[in-house]
């Protein structure tokens, strides 16, 4: 018969576990260093850290929530909003070492103009709207891949013995709802845009030898036009967080995926 205090040992654990709570091995050797654009830094997700300036990093972000729960030996966001890929290479890539054990990043969107892109659909109509997304799906299929690949090549040069984790970015549209906003074609050119985005971010993430982490699941039923949505619409008094996550949204969203793949 096992002894009472295994079995109330036992008991803990799995509570802890159904929270989200249980470190990953060893987690008090990781070192944990997060890059990437806004999705990375928290942007919507409020109470940004004043020393972060524009970078709008939030300690209701997916690392630092990561963080928060499994206290790594160190954790540092670098991660920085309109952040592309050069800037990760020229302003990020540089906090990590040889000792960094744990990487995550999200990158791409803006090296496809997104912030633009978004406030020409919302502006312009959906020919601008449909347009723009198309040439930026072309360009991206013509010149993503080989600039993730050279930041994913620099990441491994700095920190070779790092577990790095690339996640994606989640469809904006619940597109069996409707509501007030974009037309129905303008909503569905967004969501293809996204699913190639990742779809053009998983191939070069694992070619990496990364690990890839979709939010997209994760995202499916609190998207925009969906009552318990994770995603800020537009915010004409906020403009910089419209099409990102909510607190809720790196919370919920993105923290649960990252935890898997950490």
């Amino acid at each position: 018969m096992p002894h009472l205090r295994s079995i109330v040992l036992t008991v803990a654990v799995a509570s802890v576990t159904g929270l989200g709570l249980v470190p990953t091995a060893d987690a008090a050797t990781v070192r944990y260093v997060a890059l990437g654009d806004s999705y990375s830094s928290g942007v919507g997700a409020g109470s940004y850290i004043a020393s972060s300036g524009d970078c709008d990093r939030s300690p209701n972000a997916y690392s630092a929530l990561w963080a928060a729960a499994h206290s790594p030996t160190s954790y540092v966001s670098v991660a920085c909003s309109g952040a592309k890929t050069t800037d990760v290479l020229n302003n990020q890539i540089s906090a990590l070492s040889s000792s960094t054990t744990l990487v995550s990043i999200t990158i791409g969107g803006n090296d496809e103009n997104f912030a633009n892109i978004m406030q020409d659909c919302n502006l312009k109509g959906t020919t601008t709207c449909v347009n723009e997304i198309n040439a930026a799906k072309a360009d991206a299929t013509a010149n993503l891949p080989a600039k993730l690949a050279k930041v994913y090549n620099a990441i491994k040069a700095k920190a070779p013995s790092a577990h790095v984790v690339v996640l994606g970015y989640p469809e904006f549209y619940d597109l069996a709802k409707s509501c007030i906003g974009l037309s129905q074609a303008s909503r569905t050119a967004i969501d293809s845009g996204i699913d190639l985005l990742d779809s053009l971010t998983k191939t070069a993430a694992t070619a990496a030898g990364f690990t890839f982490g979709d939010v997209r699941s994760a995202f499916a039923g609190h998207e925009i036009c969906d009552s318990g949505r994770w995603l800020h619409s537009v915010n004409i008094l906020d403009i910089e967080e419209s099409y990102h996550p909510t607190a809720t949204g790196q919370k919920s969203g993105y923290l649960p995926v990252f935890s898997a793949k950490a």
